[in-house]
């Protein structure tokens, strides 16, 4: 589903209770994450209500690797012709996005009765199936040479090499899964960092709080979640009192 203009030019896409966003600059189109493999239908569903030319796509980012968050990302650079970048600690979970390291099992967390109609939606749109990266283009820190020129901001935790992206002109972070608004493995709500079922430490993932505060952003978009417009610092503030799941 398109929630167009959550931030000046930026619009949130949610499948499966995932959220990945396009990035409007002049006639240059940004993609950050890909969702899960279905949402490559919901982005030409967005491009035509936007009014966006498919060719003005330049580039795909990816926040961090992890299975729901990549789902068209092949997809987009073999038919689009577009890189796709990713920091290059989660170079890895770009071949293998269900290979990713976590503190606690899985099994307690897929039934617990507020993710099941998560985890039920995941399935319905292939989540846990997205095809491989063949070929990346990586990161680590600076500003990205691509649309919205956002400015990578280092967030490990969730993954090794995860990151949010600062686009200070908008004052606005993306700030992937480093804190959320839903947390999928539980069904709670409210910025939270993810649950261990899908962290690789979550000391870490706290510490990276951290960063995303320093930004000073009023407007923070997730990786799973409503956007949260109460600035930066009372999302981490609220993150850091939810604890781990």
């Amino acid at each position: 589903m398109l929630h167009p203009d959550v931030a000046p030019g930026v619009h949130r896409i949610e499948d499966a209770y995932t959220n990945w966003y396009l990035v409007e600059d002049g006639d240059r189109t940004l993609i950050v994450d890909a969702g899960v493999p279905t949402s490559w239908g919901s982005l030409q569903d967005a491009m035509r209500t936007l009014g966006r030319d498919p060719d003005s796509v330049e580039a795909v980012v990816l926040t961090h690797a992890h299975f729901d968050h990549v789902g068209f990302a092949e997809k987009a650079r073999r038919e689009l012709g577009v890189p796709v970048w990713v920091h290059e600690d989660d170079v890895p979970l770009t071949r293998n996005p269900m290979g990713y390291a976590h503190e606690r099992g899985r099994s307690w967390y897929l039934v617990n009765p507020g993710a099941l109609p998560i985890m039920a939606s995941l399935l319905r749109n292939r989540a846990f199936w997205p095809a491989p990266v063949a070929e990346v283009r990586t990161y680590r820190e600076g500003v990205l040479d691509v649309p919205g020129a956002p400015e990578v901001v280092f967030t490990p935790g969730h993954t090794y090499g995860h990151c949010g992206l600062y686009f200070a002109d908008r004052d606005l972070l993306i700030a992937g899964d480093a804190i959320v608004m839903l947390d999928p493995y539980t069904g709670r709500r409210g910025p939270r960092i993810v649950a261990r079922a899908a962290t690789a430490y979550s000391d870490r993932a706290l510490e990276s709080l951290d960063a995303l505060e320093e930004t000073g952003a009023h407007t923070v978009l997730t990786g799973h979640g409503d956007p949260w417009t109460g600035g930066v610092a009372e999302a981490c503030r609220l993150a850091r009192e939810a604890g781990v799941d």
